[in-house]
């Protein structure tokens, strides 16, 4: 919570607790229903497309939060050396409201505007403008919102909610308040409705920046550096266009600093690039694998106790297991895969 809760700290649907995806359900019903009631030849695959995109986002932040756990307990290319509090791991399980807020919004927009029916799967000249849209006003605006909400007056209210989070996990970049998720949608809104009220919209178009979107949020607040430096000497601009996990994370430490989204350029145009940036990359590239003296060993007594690991889901790990929950069943094909990999490259030690 911020240091002093501001209007629209709470999502609207926080006392409904784990029932909180029943806002969804209408609009999914109808939407099947619609796509049902079209004619075979004239069926809008958008219809039905919503549901699996937001279950996708779902997927792929959780690989996100499972690899960057796995990364930074290994410690190698670590980049802060601090743990994570309980506090943080309780604060931070909400990380799916704002997939439900912007399915809402997807739904809405969809029954809503004509223009975003029946989209064909590719335009190229589409995609090049929301680059372009992405790279001018998203970025720019984004810088400034972001330097607004380190006033103290935004920062006490909302900001600093985020922040709590010194030690960053990909889902951190999703914990905020419900009233900056409204600011951050609207701006990210910005490419795609511009693509939809003018005709160039396009599914490969809307779909690939959501997920452009989640990828590079989750990247930027893992406590691993991956990105290769040979990156940086093939195409030396890319320090411009393309931030590194270590880069944002000296925001969480430094907080004067790197306030640009995904794109720095911005920060060396006005001049609040955190001058250890490059540093911090080179040292924590070099980082060795620790070999610690003491191993923890964990003893899956079920193929599904897997979620109940730290690497799996927190709402999980923090409870002991009892009994299959409904939804681990859905996920039987991954738990299938999952044990696969272990059988492959499992390891076990003594000391």
């Amino acid at each position: 919570m911020a240091a002093t809760p501001g209007f629209l700290t709470d999502w609207p649907w926080k006392p409904l607790g784990s029932f909180k995806y029943v806002v969804l359900a209408p609009w999914v019903m109808k939407s099947i229903y619609d796509f049902v009631k079209m004619d075979i030849n004239t069926r809008d695959p958008m219809a039905i497309l919503i549901l699996p995109l937001l279950l996708i986002r779902m997927i792929h932040n959780q690989i996100w939060i499972s690899l960057s756990r796995y990364k930074t307990t290994k410690g190698q290319n670590r980049i802060v050396d601090k743990t994570i509090e309980l506090e943080q791991v309780d604060r931070e399980r909400n990380w799916d409201d704002q997939i439900i807020f912007n399915g809402l919004l997807y739904y809405l927009s969809y029954h809503y505007l004509e223009r975003g029916r029946n989209l064909p799967l590719w335009r190229l000249d589409g995609i090049v403008i929301m680059i372009l849209l992405h790279i001018g006003p998203v970025e720019f605006l984004y810088y400034w919102l972001h330097r607004a909400l380190h006033h103290h007056f935004l920062y006490n209210r909302y900001h600093s909610h985020h922040h709590a989070s010194i030690v960053t996990e990909p889902i951190t970049s999703v914990i905020h308040p419900f009233a900056e998720h409204i600011a951050y949608f609207a701006l990210f809104a910005i490419p795609m409705m511009t693509l939809v009220l003018n005709n160039m919209a396009s599914i490969v178009a809307v779909t690939g920046y959501v997920v452009y979107l989640d990828m590079m949020n989750n990247m930027g607040h893992c406590n691993f550096e991956f990105i290769p430096k040979s990156l940086f000497h093939i195409f030396p601009p890319l320090k411009y266009i393309m931030y590194t996990p270590t880069y944002h994370s000296l925001h969480h430490t430094q907080f004067r600093t790197n306030y640009s989204l995904f794109m720095p350029f911005y920060d060396y145009i006005y001049g609040t690039m955190d001058k250890s940036t490059d540093i911090l990359y080179e040292k924590s590239l070099q980082r060795k694998e620790e070999r610690p003296n003491v191993v923890h060993l964990t003893h899956l007594t079920t193929p599904e106790s897997i979620y109940h690991m730290r690497l799996g889901f927190a709402s999980l790990a923090s409870k002991p297991q009892t009994s299959s929950k409904w939804y681990l069943r859905i996920l039987s094909p991954i738990t299938v895969l999952s044990m696969l990999v272990m059988r492959v490259y499992g390891k076990t030690s003594r000391r």
